[in-house]
């Protein structure tokens, strides 16, 4: 195996919310392959732990010619804790996901999912301390209203699959800020190939319980699986390298059409109007946040550059320095510099004409 140094990263630190955009709506396209051959091994029989681990183990597969590529340059990270906390977090994330897609409509999790950036609001308030005013309050209240459409407690029967997902979109915020901070010092690739080399064995450990073979059938919707998790994996980390990690959770509300389509060709599911009622509500709700963060954030960015330049003397250019000199030490004007020099003969001209 070729020992490779570290490869350019354009995207490394790239700053494109368009391009960023594309690749995040791209991603959950993508995803939504991921999302129909996991529903179909679901419906085949296997468990849902399972499917999180051959989903794993599959996605690593597909992306390890990288490491022929790249070499040992892979390994090369400084940021290995982050990417544990990460990865443990995604396979809780996870677990619970493919639990509930096994339980409920796939538009239903797909609507549950995008509480995400509300609950990463709630995190920061209650973990980082973070202040958050009237606006932001309303807009979270709002998005809870609706997710209460869509699940209607008391009106619809509930199960644990609305639990699982709501527990998903939970760890998914998370994981999301700490896809967001590995982007800083790795490459997109470097990201997606760790996560999955590190997922893999993670995701064996809760599959043991519930193990049993797959049917010879069950291959080509596990190899799907691994290609349509590698690059909607690998899409995803690509937009939030190019553009704010709340700009980017913005774009992800692209999954609910696509959702909508697989769900009705593949599994005969019409996603319901309560249904998409309380997912446009909660994605005016966390547009809003996620906009009215980034304002704050910018905000505070360009007050911290204001106090910073009020907190620098003013220096006294080095000729008015030399002019208080000497007119202090009674020095010629033939000694200053010339601009200085040719001002001191016209000021003493002038004198004398008076």
């Amino acid at each position: 195996m070729p020992i490779a140094k570290s490869l350019p990263t354009p995207m490394l630190g790239r700053s494109d919310p368009v391009a960023g955009s594309l690749w995040v709506i791209f991603s959950m396209a993508t995803l939504c392959g991921l999302t129909a051959c996991a529903k179909s091994l679901s419906i085949l029989g296997m468990h849902p732990f399972q499917v999180v681990f051959f989903r794993n183990l599959f996605a690593a597969f597909v992306f390890s010619p990288l490491l022929y590529y790249r070499g040992w340059a892979l390994f090369d990270t400084s940021q290995l804790p982050t990417y544990g906390f990460r990865c443990a977090v995604a396979l809780f994330s996870m677990l619970f996901w493919f639990y509930a897609l096994s339980r409920i409509p796939i538009g239903e999790v797909t609507a549950i999912t995008f509480l995400t950036p509300l609950f990463g609001t709630l995190g920061a308030i209650f973990f980082l301390r973070e202040k958050v005013r009237a606006r932001r309050w309303s807009a979270l209240a709002v998005g809870f209203l609706g997710a209460l459409i869509i699940l209607r407690p008391g009106l619809s029967p509930l199960n644990g699959g609305h639990l699982a997902a709501l527990m998903s979109t939970i760890s998914g915020g998370a994981s999301a800020i700490l896809v967001k901070q590995l982007t800083a010092r790795d490459d997109p690739n470097k990201i997606v190939f760790l996560t999955h080399l590190f997922l893999a064995p993670m995701s064996l450990v809760p599959a043991l319980f519930f193990w049993g073979w797959p049917a010879l059938s069950m291959v080509p919707l596990l190899l799907g699986m691994g290609f349509f998790a590698t690059l909607g994996h690998a899409s995803l980390v690509r937009g939030y390298a190019m553009m704010d990690a709340s700009l980017a959770l913005t774009f992800e509300f692209a999954k609910l059409p696509f959702t909508a389509v697989v769900a009705y060709i593949f599994f005969d599911e019409v996603i319901d109007r309560w249904t998409w009622l309380g997912a446009t509500i909660i994605i005016g709700s966390a547009t809003y946040i996620a906009r009215r963060e980034a304002q704050v954030r910018a905000e505070a960015r360009r007050q911290s550059v204001l106090d910073a330049s009020d907190a620098v003397p003013i220096a006294t250019p080095p000729e008015a320095k030399l002019v208080l000199v000497q007119s202090a030490s009674g020095a010629s004007a033939a000694k200053a510099p010339p601009a200085l020099g040719v001002a001191a003969d016209c000021a003493e001209k002038s004198t004398k004409r008076g």
